[in-house]
């Protein structure tokens, strides 16, 4: 329990400092490079791990225009919120607003998702796969879908690839030992 604890402060830690950060970066950040090099070395404890993944997440969330990011807070608000079609309508405005920031496609494509429309969030995660092919949380999400579909095998396809890109998804490797057993049962 102290040890869950205490790699929540961490990554609440990470999440503060890159927020105070300036907003001007984005998926062709160069400091990505690296952090996926030693997110993928294997190397990292679970706790390092996760710290680094949100660092990840906060150089995606960074942007470098005022609108966008009133939107992309707004959007994210209305998430908590659970107010999934004002979400929408602010992730909506800002892809529209910039169409080659790869996480407010992410975000709509998981508005979507949690509204059910499967077809609409795997269009928006293809989007977001386009800008940033290395998108572990877009990877998963499109598992997600499949999964909700009851596509089986286009859900462990997208889950191993997530998993290429972030070896540090628990949830998301049992989910694929879950499907990888199915797909076996089913051939039998």
């Amino acid at each position: 329990m102290q040890a869950m604890r205490a790699a929540l402060a961490l990554a609440l830690c990470a999440l503060l400092t890159l927020f105070a950060a300036p907003a001007s970066a984005g998926q062709d950040d160069p400091r990505l490079d690296e952090m996926f090099e030693v997110l993928q070395s294997g190397e990292l404890s679970f706790t390092e791990a996760k710290a680094l993944e949100q660092r990840i997440w906060g150089v995606w969330l960074e942007t470098d225009s005022g609108s966008a990011e009133v939107l992309l807070k707004d959007g994210m608000a209305a998430m908590s919120d659970r107010d999934v079609e004002r979400a929408e309508e602010s992730f909506t405005a800002l892809v529209e607003l910039a169409p080659d920031f790869a996480e407010g496609w992410n975000k709509r494509a998981t508005v979507r998702y949690y509204g059910g429309d499967y077809a609409g969030s795997i269009e928006d995660i293809k989007r977001t796969l386009t800008l940033e092919p290395r998108h572990f949380g877009a990877m998963s999400g499109l598992g997600l879908n499949y999964d909700a579909l009851g596509d089986a095998e286009a859900a462990a396809e997208a889950y191993e690839k997530a998993l290429d890109l972030n070896p540090y998804m628990p949830g998301i490797a049992q989910r694929l030992e879950q499907l990888r057993d199915q797909l076996e049962d089913n051939k039998i």
